[in-house]
């Protein structure tokens, strides 16, 4: 099994590509299943997650074909859905990663059923597909739950538009609801949907292919259905974490980073908690440039639906505030589970202390570089981001958590001047 070795201390600095976002493109595959049409996406990461879901549309009948180099956004990915071969997610596939319930909107919609296995992912709480279930209901659907399989079956004529209305906010919700909802006969209303940019690029993507999608943007979302959608090609958005994730490593190490293609726009909340530290952060037409020139100041910070802090960054700036002048509050309101390196980050030093949903982080002089266990995605990085600034040497053990979500972490370190190594054991 593979680990990350990291030797702390260097000043970071030079350009930083982003890739294309995680988050995005698995929303945007699924797409492909609506039309009998090749849909090609541009700009497309590399992750363990995109060839797991890759493998997944072979299931239902897709046939897939990657083009391209190796960061960059030079790669590619056409997948074509000429006919629906299997309507089943099996277990093998979905227990992957949680991103493959986004199979069953698009699946109910155009071939009648879907029958998927209950999704995994990172262990990081409890994360229901209630929401989803309802949604589909709201449309004229028959849900069966057994022997852990979700099985939604359309009425007769298909999916029929209606009104869907969230009692909270569901990101993977709003994107199954939306999915569905354009392939339904008639009207639908989704309210109080998620904001969040990827449902954004998920709405442009869907237009782009025929579909009719009024208030794209807001919490009320109307879609008026159509027979049927086409092939188009589409560029994946950029990763706003993986962008926010890379100014946390300026930070961390008092450097400078050009991140070349990030969407200021979309990371509002991020450069705002950023400059709350005292980063230097410019929004430039190409790009985010950030530098660190003083010791980091504690913040207050809140996770949040979007517009609001997003939870995927929470342990990047929790590693970061490590090493901030003072004591930093950090607050996780959307999965209650999301604390589970902060053991890790008290073996290499920082004086961390939970208290239900809050971390009060009191800032150290300095970390030490310890052997540490990655528990899922995020907070993996977040151990890299602390070995960084570590005194010593620092491995991170289970990093296939940061295949799914990183593309090329160890070169795009190394090239601006991180000591970073990939080690295979065994």
């Amino acid at each position: 099994m593979d680990s990350i070795v990291v030797r702390g201390g260097n000043r970071l600095s030079g350009t930083v590509q982003i890739s294309g976002a995680k988050n995005a493109v698995l929303t945007l595959m699924p797409c492909a299943l609506l039309t009998d049409e090749g849909l090609c996406l541009e700009n497309l990461p590399r992750l363990a997650d995109v060839d797991n879901f890759m493998h997944l549309l072979n299931q239902h009948g897709a046939s897939t074909m990657l083009e391209g180099g190796h960061n960059g956004g030079g790669r590619k990915m056409t997948v074509k859905a000429a006919s629906i071969a299997s309507t089943v997610a099996p277990y093998d596939f979905v227990r992957k990663m949680r991103a493959s319930i986004l199979v069953l909107g698009p699946l109910v919609a155009r071939a009648g059923e879907a029958t998927v296995s209950m999704p995994g992912g990172c262990a990081i709480g409890n994360r229901p597909i209630d929401l989803h279930l309802k949604a589909l209901e709201a449309l004229g659907a028959d849900i069966e739950l057994a022997a852990g399989y979700v099985k939604a079956t359309a009425p007769d004529g298909g999916l029929k538009g209606g009104t869907i209305s969230f009692p909270m906010v569901s990101v993977g919700a709003t994107e199954n609801a939306l999915m569905a909802a354009v392939l339904a006969s008639g009207e639908t209303v989704i309210e109080n949907a998620a904001r969040e940019p990827e449902i954004v690029d998920l709405c442009n993507c869907l237009v782009a292919m025929g579909a009719e999608i009024e208030d794209i943007g807001s919490d009320r979302l109307v879609v008026h259905g159509t027979d049927r959608l086409h092939g188009t090609t589409y560029s994946v958005m950029p990763d706003r974490i993986e962008a926010g994730s890379y100014a946390c490593a300026a930070a961390i190490t008092g450097g400078e980073l050009m991140l070349k293609g990030a969407d200021a726009h979309d990371m509002a909340a991020i450069l705002a908690g950023l400059r709350d530290v005292g980063l230097g952060v410019q929004e430039l037409a190409d790009g985010v440039k950030v530098s660190a020139d003083a010791r980091l100041k504690p913040a207050t910070i809140s996770t949040a639906p979007f517009p609001g802090f997003p939870t995927d960054m929470q342990a990047q700036f929790m590693s970061m505030l490590a090493l901030a002048d003072g004591t930093s509050m950090l607050t996780e309101t959307i999965f209650e589970n999301r604390y589970m390196h902060v053991p890790e980050l008290a073996r290499m030093g920082a004086d961390i202390e939970v208290r239900g949903r809050t971390a009060v982080v009191k800032g150290v002089d300095e970390l030490v570089g310890a052997n540490v266990m990655a528990t899922d995605l995020r907070a993996s990085m977040s151990l890299v981001l602390a070995g960084l600034a570590a005194r010593g040497e620092t491995k991170v053990l289970r990093v296939y958590h940061l295949d799914r979500g990183y593309e090329s972490l160890e070169d795009k370190l190394s090239a601006v001047g991180a000591d970073i190594e990939r080690v295979s054991e065994g």
